[in-house]
This record gives structure tokens, C-alpha cells and sequence, in this order.
């Protein structure tokens, strides 16, 4: 996460998401779940890591 409100929560800092799910279209966003978060997140807040 980077640049959205949830990215700045300490209990968020630093940590790596794994995406569960394949992108779709949620009121003109692109979105995927996260392990671990509740509902969608639109995916221009995420980067990937590449490990």
C-alpha cells in the first residue's frame, strides 16, 4: 500500500499484502482482496514487490 489513507495506519507500515483475487470493477475502480483485509482495495494504492 502507498498514498492512501490506510498506508499511513501503523499497524499497515511496512507490511507486504498477498492479493487473493483477480481484479475487478467496483463503482469505476479496479480492486482486488488482500489476505488479511477486509473487502476491496483499489489497486493504484499497490505496487509490486518483486522478492
Amino acid at each position: 500500500m502507498h498514498g492512501s489513507y490506510e498506508a499511513r495506519k501503523e499497524k499497515y507500515k511496512d507490511k507486504v499484502w498477498t492479493v487473493e483475487s483477480e481484479p475487478w470493477d467496483l463503482c469505476g475502480s479496479e480492486v482486488v482482496r488482500l489476505e488479511g483485509y477486509s473487502g476491496g482495495f483499489a489497486t493504484e494504492y499497490l505496487k509490486r514487490n518483486e522478492a
